[in-house]
């Protein structure tokens, strides 16, 4: 009996699971300041309204007075759900079940937490602590794309120490160091009735003797950010920031469920596979480069506008290496490719101590439609959104904005005989997805 190849159904696991619809493109989530969520983050590089924009630009601390806390809390509730969808073996049976719920992407809650301690006015040290990264998928169990995937959790947690320093009253620069968390746990079905009918076992019968494939692992990596801030003329700011990529050596365990007919411990036995091992992957986060413009108009009006550039092409291939002997090295090829975020804005203050805002933004998908894959149905998206800061006393100040992103539908053509899916079989369909945010804020200025 030949082998089963079932590192590449591993492969194609640990390769998606950068799961369903993030709050940004990618697998990346945005949402960590209410202030410039309403203003779908135009100007983010360049506000410097409160500290949570350190976010975006690590000389912002400079920017501000005092010492200084600011908690971001933001419920991020995406909506994703496969339309017309077919699925087939590769040896052409037709998978059957549901197309994998009204809604397979899981609502979660952003934290952000920022510091400032103010040793000289000139002199800031902040340190803030995100999520940049994550989200969760759950499909039902018996739907059509189950041998592409079931759940996929993915959570990271990014501590970011600064020192930010300014020069004049019209220049700033910041940088600091990124210390970054990135746990996940991911699942799919797997065909036991085709891989062992393919083998020549009898009684085995495609589609109908299921298994389970779970891969769990993290790493820590380490990165840095920096910036400045310009005021070249009186009312008009300018900023420029860059997050470095991120690369991380995960570590982790894969584990297999066989099914309940023997099929799976015949292939187990015979070909040392779908035994628990452990596995090794390199995966990086991307860097953003982003400039910001922040312009005053009169005492009450200001415009602002965003361009922003990631570097999502480093995801090209993924490499897995298993500790199990059976299990050869896998590579599959992604080609992500980088993409761009434009948004404009308008801020309106009818009094100082409170302001209305207004934003709307283009994020564009790095994923090629011939990549995408269940795990991560989105595709471009366009943010609407609107907020307000009220400031009831001098040292504190809190916040409440809401978007709606709206998403171009997402294509989903795979093929059995592509990279990965020769265990998985074919999957088509069309993913209809929208996010709704709230975001809420806290200053508290001292």
């Amino acid at each position: 009996m030949r082998r089963f190849p079932c590192h590449l159904a591993l492969a194609k696991l640990l390769a998606c699971t950068y799961g369903g619809p993030a709050g940004a493109a990618g697998f990346a989530v945005k949402e960590h300041s209410a202030t410039a969520l309403g203003n779908a983050f135009a100007g983010a590089t360049a506000g410097a309204e409160d500290l949570s924009y350190m976010f975006f630009n690590p000389a912002v601390p400079a920017w501000q007075s005092g010492n200084q806390l600011v908690g971001v809390a933001s419920y991020i509730a995406p909506r994703a759900e496969l339309r017309d969808g077919a699925a087939a073996t590769p040896r052409s049976v037709p998978i059957e079940g549901s197309n994998g719920g009204s809604d397979i992407a899981r609502d979660f809650i952003v934290p952000a937490f920022y510091a400032m301690w103010e040793p000289d006015p000139d002199l800031k040290l902040a340190l803030a602590t995100n999520v940049p990264f994550g989200l969760e998928t759950d499909y039902e169990a018996g739907w059509i794309g189950r041998y592409h995937a079931l759940d996929s959790r993915l959570e990271s947690v990014n501590l970011n120490p600064v020192v930010a320093y300014r020069f004049h009253d019209r220049f700033a620069v910041g940088a600091g160091l990124q210390l970054q968390y990135l746990e996940a746990e991911l699942s799919n079905a797997v065909d036991f009735g085709s891989i062992g009918s393919a083998n020549g076992i009898g009684f085995a019968v495609p589609t109908t003797q299921d298994g389970t494939s779970k891969l769990e692992g993290d790493s820590i990596g380490i990165g840095f950010t920096a910036g400045l801030l310009v005021e070249p003329l009186e009312g008009t700011r300018l900023g420029i920031a860059y997050r470095s990529h991120v690369r991380h050596d995960i570590d982790g365990d894969a584990t297999f469920t066989l099914d309940n007919t023997g099929v799976g411990a015949l292939l187990s036995a015979s070909s040392g596979a779908f035994i628990e091992t452990g596995a090794t992957a390199e995966v990086t986060t991307p860097e953003t480069l982003s400039f910001g413009l922040h312009q005053e108009i009169g005492p009450q009006w200001a415009l602002m506008g965003e361009i922003a550039w990631t570097g999502w092409s480093r995801f090209d291939e993924l490499r897995i290496e298993f500790d199990n002997p059976a299990q050869a090295d896998s590579v599959t090829e992604e080609d992500w490719r980088d993409s761009w975020l434009f948004a404009a804005g308008v801020t309106y203050r009818p009094v100082s101590t409170a302001a209305l805002r207004f934003g709307v933004a283009y994020d564009q998908s790095p994923i090629p439609d011939r990549r995408r894959t269940p795990r991560i149905p989105p595709n471009n998206r366009t943010w609407i959104a609107a907020g307000a800061t009220y400031q009831p006393f001098p040292y504190l100040e809190v916040g409440l904005s809401y978007s709606h992103i709206l998403l171009d539908d997402g294509p989903v053509e795979l093929l059995a005989t592509d990279s990965g899916n020769a265990a998985r079989g074919s999957l088509s369909g069309s993913y209809e997805s929208s996010i709704d945010i709230v975001s809420l804020q806290a200053v508290l200025r001292f």
